[in-house]
């Protein structure tokens, strides 16, 4: 199966090759990425050019130029410009913390462009596993209700789809980007979503330090911003994607216009 254009290779190698490229202007010789990535010194042009290939070739972003030089084809997402930039803020309900073995059981996403919400996608999921009794106390969702839902792997071409090129956007976001990798290589073994993600929880410290915490609820009645039902992924989603709006209004007025800029400006 053909990978859709936002999966990339969940290789460590690769990833460490694309930093390289990054931190290097785009460009580097097959022997310096094998010593940087495989920490294999010395190495000639010829062997080098084999040992890349071998990580390299079954990712689009890295491509052998001359069979001796390699070039990364992929937009610097840290240099792109917020307000040119769409975004997905998303929230996935699962039957535990950790993966394996714990699943999706609801995902809701919704795009921002230009300061508002465009569009939505959200549907519950069949875990094809039963739904823990602390996870159903909390969510409200149970074995019934995920009973005719869509295993992952039915709504995995549409989510993609849906979340395009845009910068993932998330409260906590290492958690649900985890879990959406998880379910994805499930279905597309050693693959992972190559969209840059940001983090509201961090944005949030950062941009409004100094709020008791930096909970979803706490930032989101800062912002006046309701929650209609709260651990259900539409509605904690719609609230994320509203407070984000505003955290991005108040980077534009310090003067942050870029995603490299969001992470690292602090209010003082």
């Amino acid at each position: 199966m053909q990978p859709p254009p936002n999966l990339v290779s969940d290789s460590a190698f690769v990833a460490e090759a694309v930093e390289m490229l990054r931190a290097c202007g785009g460009r580097a010789r097959v022997e310096a990425v094998a010593e940087h990535v495989l920490q294999i010194p010395c190495v000639d042009p010829a062997t080098a050019a084999m040992l890349v290939t071998a990580f390299a070739e079954d990712d689009r972003r890295l491509k052998l130029c001359d069979g001796y030089e390699v070039l990364l084809d992929c937009e610097d997402d840290e240099r792109r410009a917020l307000d040119a930039t769409e975004f997905v803020v998303f929230d996935v309900e699962t039957t535990g913390s950790k993966t394996p073995p714990a699943r999706v059981v609801e995902i809701g996403a919704y795009r921002v462009r230009d300061g508002r919400i465009v569009a939505e996608f959200t549907s519950l999921v069949n875990p094809r596993a039963s739904i823990p009794p602390f996870i159903s106390s909390l969510t409200g969702i149970t074995d019934a209700m995920v009973s005719r839902a869509p295993g992952f792997e039915e709504i995995a071409a549409d989510l993609l789809a849906f979340v395009g090129s845009s910068v993932l956007v998330a409260h906590n976001s290492s958690f649900d980007v985890r879990f959406i990798n998880y379910e994805l290589r499930q279905i597309y073994p050693g693959r992972r979503l190559a969209n840059a993600d940001l983090c509201t929880v961090s944005l949030a410290k950062r941009v409004v330090p100094a709020l008791a915490n930096h909970r979803l609820h706490t930032v989101a009645e800062h912002f006046s911003v309701t929650i209609r039902n709260r651990h259900r992924a539409p509605d904690d989603a719609r609230a994320t994607a509203e407070v984000f709006i505003q955290l991005l209004a108040l980077l534009r007025e310090h003067g942050v216009n870029d995603l490299a800029g969001a992470r690292l400006f602090r209010r003082m």
